[in-house]
């Protein structure tokens, strides 16, 4: 079963959202974790937005990507364009893909569902895309 590891800035929003649909889309047949360059929170509109569309991220953490081991990993997605501050070990994992969204926080809730419906068709995408 291949690992998968969402990062994001602060582990808070984008990365969330992923780990909750890939969670739900991919159970059984992938791991996931989401991490932040630093830890934060998992932000409230988050949990919100997510638990409109009948997926429950409460019990979700935000943890910094130091506590992991990109060896761990088969899959590495940042979804903030900060592939560029990952260390290198993390960006020569077998797949890594920097999917540059909007961080919706701070803004109207139409920015969070709009960055959750990207999230859960690239998220699709990528379960479909490596399968076994």
């Amino acid at each position: 079963m291949k690992k998968v590891m969402f990062v994001c800035k602060r582990n808070s929003c984008r990365s969330q959202m992923a780990e909750g649909f890939a969670k739900t889309i991919g159970k059984g047949k992938i791991e996931v974790t989401s991490s932040g360059l630093e830890a934060s929170r998992v932000h409230p509109t988050a949990i919100q937005v997510m638990e409109e569309i009948g997926i429950d991220i409460t019990n979700q953490t935000s943890d910094p990507l130091k506590d992991f081991n990109a060896e761990d990993y088969d899959v590495v997605i940042s979804l903030c364009g900060c592939g560029v501050n990952l260390p290198q070990d993390w960006v020569l994992r077998e797949v890594f893909e920097d999917w540059e969204l909007d961080d919706p926080d701070g803004q109207p809730i139409e920015t969070f569902h709009r960055v959750r419906n990207e999230i859960k068709e690239r998220v699709t995408n990528l379960i479909e895309a490596i399968k076994i």
